[in-house]
């Protein structure tokens, strides 16, 4: 796979730990929630320290389309019915904020940033979307429907987003990170209460954050039931044209589509990690529509599904007061990035966030999803085969598409000689 935001950048080095130390907060994980987090307490006078267990930003933040709106995956409309206004407008608010806050630090990061409308289209369903655009007026936020958007081929309707953005998450994320106390190469293999035990040092902290993408703390907080991950593919295209926005289908699985200088980034065939799926879908539609077009950059990304398609973020879990976690960014992790940084800044601060009630996680677990992803781990778990993943032990699917083996219950990857690629599994597995 080839990523196109690793390309032209200059990475960041930073140190391995080779040490005990203590801090005050220690941050698990060099994504963008934990790369914002550390800048925001750099900024306020906290003593931190951030580990990642490879290099920052090489995780899911480099396979990240690089989006910056509150227009998300789950529409608001099905928020409201389930979870009420009150909340639906929350998460709303939070994330409109979150695009407010990458947009001014964008003055000072130069990170490609640029302003775009985002827009929501169903194939089929006109009604569901005037539905969600009048849900979105009634909740405060200028929403328009309609019926024509730049696409090369024709929908029932769609939602636009105005003053909705773009950028380059690596230029960003390597910016943010300037100065800060990181560590590279570090890989936690151990969490007891607030002391972090590394291959070469332990780090003894006050308070511990977990942005690791999926957690890897099974003891707590039953993320491992909360959670199921999902694959999509993407690829980068020259010889299209621009399509003035970013773009994506309201339909789980549906394409997706932003501009980058001279390139037409389109995704989509997203699945539980695990189950069948690759480029060929993606592939097959540009054939389509973008016959002469010439394939640049292809890779595929990984996102963490929550139960009610709202982030965790808040204490781990009741029983451990001290440890914090940022995950279930739902296909929507760069303003949920920024989301995250804000909630887990105040709560280290002591200080309370208006925010926070909407993605507390500890709020019920009853729903469906939840069955689904318990029905997935027991089916994989009895499957008779030899390859098991190292998290539980479940039975583990060979991915034509990317030569790896992938966990269908927690979306742990392995490379084919058993090496470790995702978590939240901590070590490779004897493919022999």
């Amino acid at each position: 796979m080839k990523y196109l935001w690793t390309q032209e950048v200059t990475k960041k080095e930073f140190p391995s730990l080779e040490k005990d130390i203590k801090t005050d907060v220690l941050i698990i994980g060099g994504g963008m929630a934990g790369i914002l987090t550390a800048y925001k307490l750099k900024e306020v006078g906290t003593e931190y320290v951030l580990v990642d267990a490879d290099k920052i930003g090489m995780g899911i933040t480099r396979g990240t389309t690089a989006v910056l709106s509150a227009q998300i995956d789950t529409l608001y409309s099905d928020f409201v019915k389930k979870d009420g206004d009150k909340i639906a407008k929350l998460y709303l608010d939070a994330n409109l904020n979150a695009v407010n806050e990458f947009r001014e630090l964008s003055k000072k990061i130069d990170c490609d940033f640029e302003e775009r409308p985002s827009v929501q289209y169903s194939l089929d369903d006109e009604q569901l979307m005037r539905d969600e655009a009048e849900c979105l007026n009634s909740l405060g936020f200028n929403a328009e429907f309609i019926k024509e958007t730049p696409l090369d081929f024709p929908v029932a309707g769609a939602v636009k987003f105005p003053s909705m953005a773009q950028f380059h998450p690596l230029k960003f994320l390597y910016g943010a990170a300037e100065g800060l106390n990181i560590y590279e190469n570090t890989f936690v293999r151990s969490l007891e209460g607030t002391t972090a035990y590394t291959d070469k040092g332990k780090i003894s902290a006050k308070r511990v954050i977990i942005a690791t993408h999926f957690p890897f703390k099974d003891s707590h907080g039953l993320y491992f039931m909360k959670l199921y991950q999902n694959r999509s593919y993407v690829i980068a295209i020259k010889g299209a044209k621009d399509l003035g926005c970013t773009i994506e289908d309201c339909k789980q699985g549906g394409l997706y589509f932003r501009n980058y200088k001279d390139l037409l980034i389109i995704g989509g065939d997203g699945h539980r990690t695990g189950k069948s799926g690759g480029f060929e879908t993606v592939r097959s539609f540009i054939r389509k529509y973008y016959p002469s077009a010439q394939e640049v950059y292809a890779w595929a990304n990984q996102d963490c599904v929550s139960l009610d398609g709202r982030a965790y973020i808040g204490r781990y879990s009741p029983n451990l007061p001290n440890v914090y976690v940022a995950t279930g960014f739902n296909l929507w992790g760069m303003t949920t990035s920024m989301i995250a940084s804000d909630i887990l800044c105040d709560m280290m601060l002591g200080k309370n966030n208006g925010y926070a009630e909407a993605v507390a996680p500890n709020r019920s677990m009853l729903n469906s999803q939840l069955f689904l992803n318990a029905g997935s781990t027991i089916i994989n778990f009895i499957k008779p085969t030899l390859k098991r993943c190292s998290h539980l032990g479940c039975a583990l699917s060979w991915n034509d598409a990317e030569g790896t083996w992938d966990c269908p219950c927690h979306g742990s990857r392995f490379d084919a000689e058993g090496r470790l690629i995702n978590g939240p599994a901590l070590k490779g597995i004897d493919i022999n």
